[in-house]
């Protein structure tokens, strides 16, 4: 009995990773977000696939569940990594309240941190965090309790799920949070379906932040101190030439 928890990168096929792939094709039935699914649907068109909507995430582990228990392979992707606001973490709960002997592998994916930051520059060189504005499952008030400490940190700060058809104030509070404590100059990337054939990116300041660009497939880097330009790359200084 056995289920893989597969992250399946950012976007690109060329990121999806060898042991990715091979969990794949090792699996029997695909469990997944139904976008999800669709982006590796090339190489599962031979498996049983089940898919579904958002907020279907405890449903789709527990069918994960049911499948391994018969005897079957079972993979739940998840965009990016797995363990990073993917399916490892819950399915590791769930599996825990059952009496069943189920192997779970967590394989790692390169995730929309790394894909964004790739498309900008290198602005993830020092000690960064990173905030899901979602507040589907977390509090708004609690989200706004991190920001601001984040903000005071110096910490360059990766923004997922910055905004949606509902949720478009937020991430304005968030930046003037971050204008406040670190100016209105501090430089700021927006990376939108990273690695992607329809991928946009935009540097610039935290004052000038294209909010029209903003939605839930978009990645927002805020930079601290030591984030500049180098030509056309944004890069957090390291300190490496001043040792």
């Amino acid at each position: 009995m056995k289920i893989y928890a597969v992250g399946i990168g950012p976007g690109a096929r060329d990121l999806l990773t060898p042991r990715a792939e091979e969990a794949l094709r090792a699996s029997d039935i695909i469990i997944g977000h139904a976008p999800y699914v669709e982006q590796i649907a090339d190489l599962v068109n031979d498996k049983e696939i089940v898919s579904s909507g958002m907020r279907r995430e405890v449903e789709r582990c527990k069918e994960a569940i049911l499948q391994a228990t018969a005897g079957r392979i079972v993979s739940v992707v998840s965009s990016g990594d797995a363990g990073i606001y993917g399916m490892g973490g819950l399915l590791i709960e769930l599996i825990d309240e059952v009496d069943a002997d189920i192997e779970l592998e967590i394989v790692p994916g390169i995730s929309a941190a790394n894909g964004a930051a790739s498309v900008l520059g290198a602005p993830l060189m020092n000690d960064f965090t990173v905030v899901s504005l979602s507040d589907l499952l977390t509090p708004v008030e609690v989200i706004r309790k991190r920001i601001a400490k984040i903000a005071e940190s110096d910490l360059v700060t990766v923004l997922y799920n910055p905004s949606s058809r509902k949720r478009t104030e937020l991430i304005q509070e968030v930046m003037e949070i971050f204008c406040d404590v670190r100016g209105n100059e501090t430089l700021c990337g927006v990376v939108k379906h990273a690695t992607r054939e329809n991928e946009e990116c935009w540097i610039g300041s935290a004052l000038e932040l294209p909010f029209e660009m903003l939605d839930m497939s978009t990645v927002v880097v805020i930079g601290n101190s030591q984030t500049v330009m180098k030509g056309d790359k944004m890069v957090t200084l390291r300190g490496y030439r001043f040792k």
